[in-house]
C-alpha cells in the first residue's frame, strides 16, 4: 500500500469511527490547488464533509484559528464538528455545491456581487487582524518572482537581460508603493468566485480562508471583482469599485482625501500585483504540482496583466516585455522539458 493509499484508509477509517457510521462511504467533494481535499459523506441522509489537511504539508490549525474569527463576526464559514489536528482530518459543515463561478452571469451578478461585497465590507470592519502576518514588502516581492521564475524562464524558456530586469523591478516597485499607501484590513487572499457558494442562508459561504494575512484595503476586491477565472467588462468594474470605495468611506475605514481616482490605481496595481503572481503560480502548478489544468487559464490572467498595466504609465512597459517575451506562442501548451 503507498501513501496516498494509507492517507486514503486513515481518512476513511477516522471519518467512520467519529461519525458511528461504519459503512459511511466517501467521494471526492473538491480538492485545493495545494494538498489539502475534501470529501463527502452522508450521515443518517444529511451531507457532511471530511477535510484532510496532512500536518506536515497543511497545517490545518489556521484553517481552524481564521474560521472561528469569521465566524465570530457573522460570516458564513463551514462549522467544524469534530477535529483531529494531529492527524489533519476535520468533520465539517458541507455548505454545498454552488459555488459562485457557474452561478455568476449577466442577469445574477449584480445580486451575488452584491452578497459578496456585503460579506467583504463585514470581514473589513469586524474581523481582527492580530496575530496574522502581513503582506508586507518582503512577502509582496517573494510572490510576484515566482512569474519570472516560472512563467518566463521555466515555461518560455527566457533568460532575462540586465535592462530586462530592470523593467520588471521598477514595475515591482511602483506596485509595492500603491500597496504601503493603503489602510490596512483582514484580508482572505483567495476572495473569487471558486471560494463562495451560494447558500440558502447567510449566503455567501466563504472557504478556503486559511490563508488570512493583514493587508491593503483593495486586495480581496481585486480578486473578487478581477477574478482568474470569469471577466468583466472594465466599465462595469470600476462602477463597483467606486461604489465599495464610497462603502468603505462611509464605514470610516478609509480616509476621505483618497478620491476616485487614487482608489482605481490602488486597486489595479493591488490587482496587478495578484495576477503577476499567479502566472506564474499556475506554471508552477503544472510543472512542480503536475496539474497542467491550470495553463489554461494563463490567457485570462495574461490579459488582466497586460491591460491593467498599460492603463499605467509606470507600469507598461512591463507589458511590452512580458508580451514580446511570449511572442506568438499558445501559453496554454506546457513544455516538454
Amino acid at each position: 500500500m503507498n501513501l496516498t493509499e494509507d492517507r486514503s484508509a486513515a481518512r476513511l477509517a477516522w471519518a467512520r469511527h467519529v461519525t458511528g457510521q461504519h459503512d459511511l462511504a466517501l467521494e471526492s467533494a473538491s480538492a485545493d490547488a495545494s494538498f489539502r481535499s475534501y470529501w463527502r459523506g452522508y450521515v443518517d441522509g444529511q451531507p457532511v464533509i471530511v477535510m484532510d489537511s496532512p500536518p506536515d504539508k497543511e497545517d490545518p490549525a489556521p484553517w481552524v484559528a481564521i474560521g472561528k474569527r469569521l465566524a465570530d463576526a457573522g460570516l458564513h464559514v463551514p462549522t467544524v464538528m469534530i477535529a483531529n489536528l494531529e492527524q489533519g482530518f476535520l468533520l465539517i459543515e458541507d455548505l454545498g455545491t454552488r459555488t459562485y463561478l457557474p452561478e455568476l452571469d449577466d442577469r445574477t451578478v449584480d445580486a451575488l456581487y452584491g452578497d459578496a461585497l456585503d460579506a467583504l465590507l463585514r470581514m473589513q470592519m469586524h474581523v481582527s487582524t492580530e496575530g496574522l502576518p502581513a503582506f508586507d514588502h518582503a512577502w509582496q516581492t517573494m510572490e510576484m518572482e515566482i512569474m519570472p521564475a516560472w512563467l518566463l524562464e521555466r515555461h518560455l524558456g527566457v533568460t532575462l537581460a540586465c535592462g530586462e530586469w530592470d523593467v520588471v523591478e521598477n514595475a515591482f516597485t511602483a506596485i509595492m508603493h500603491a500597496i504601503a499607501e493603503q489602510p490596512r484590513a483582514f484580508m482572505h487572499r483567495d476572495f473569487h468566485s471558486r471560494n463562495l457558494l451560494v447558500t440558502a442562508e447567510r449566503s455567501p459561504g466563504v472557504i478556503d480562508f486559511q490563508g488570512a494575512m493583514s493587508g491593503p484595503i483593495t486586495y480581496d476586491l481585486a480578486s473578487l471583482l478581477r477574478d482568474a477565472y470569469i471577466v468583466w467588462d472594465n466599465e462595469r468594474v470600476e462602477g463597483w469599485v467606486e461604489a465599495y470605495r464610497l462603502r468603505l468611506l462611509d464605514a470610516h475605514l478609509l480616509d476621505e482625501r483618497v478620491d476616485t481616482d487614487r482608489f482605481r490605481r490602488w486597486f489595479d496595481l493591488t490587482g496587478l500585483q495578484r495576477h503577476i503572481k499567479i502566472l506564474g503560480l499556475f506554471c508552477r502548478l503544472c510543472y512542480r504540482d503536475g496539474k497542467p489544468g491550470y495553463l489554461d487559464d494563463l490567457p485570462r490572467v495574461l490579459r488582466y496583466v497586460l491591460d491593467t498595466a498599460r492603463r499605467h504609465a509606470d507600469i507598461a512597459p512591463l507589458a511590452d516585455l512580458i508580451e514580446a517575451k511570449i511572442g506568438p506562442r499558445d501559453i496554454r501548451i506546457p513544455v516538454t522539458a
